[in-house]
């Protein structure tokens, strides 16, 4: 898979985490689909403001706004996440964070996929989705599995916090013995 494929494999793997939370019949089954969605953004967060973005704003005459406002998307998409990482399993609060995590992703993925995403398709040569692919499917093993709303969120700085936050977030759920991917 190039790249791209590989983020909008990511997109689908959250809609069905979406699908999965609605029909738990547990609140511990709910807790354990809200333990994968927190993971999977959180990684796929981290690799795309480290690797795609980037190429973006280099490659795309408009990238500068594009990854600005996907940044920003990014911020929402995060601070949800680190309210749901505090809530515990019974929480009356979660179904309201999920809905609203649910709305901004989507919402994301849409224009991700509908404008951004042909966008840098068009730009970049496909020797260089592939490569991006490659390393993204590598990247995701070291990726940071918690939401880390104040760490930088731009390369350079990016580079050096997120081998730190994932190294962290490893030591965590290896202690609150979290699933590992």
């Amino acid at each position: 898979m190039d790249g791209l494929e590989v983020l909008v494999h990511d997109h689908r793997m959250v809609e069905q985490l979406f699908r999965d939370y609605h029909s738990a019949a547990s609140p511990a089954q709910r807790r354990a689909v809200v333990e994968l969605l927190i993971r999977e953004l959180s990684k796929h967060a981290a690799l795309e403001e480290l690797m795609v973005y980037p190429l973006a704003r280099k490659s795309l005459p408009d990238g500068e706004q594009l990854v600005d406002d996907h940044l920003g998307e990014h911020m929402a998409v995060k601070e949800t996440l680190a309210e749901l990482d505090r809530l515990g399993e019974d929480d009356e609060r979660t179904d309201e964070l999920i809905a609203r995590l649910r709305r901004d992703v989507e919402a994301h993925v849409r224009e991700e996929e509908g404008e951004f995403m042909p966008k840098l398709r068009e730009a970049v040569e496909q020797r260089r989705l592939d490569e991006l692919g490659r390393m993204l499917v590598k990247a995701k093993q070291a990726a940071p599995t918690r939401p880390h709303p104040h760490a930088p969120d731009r390369p350079p700085m990016l580079a050096f916090a997120g081998p730190v936050a994932a190294a962290y977030d490893r030591f965590r759920d290896r202690l609150q013995r979290r699933p590992r991917t």
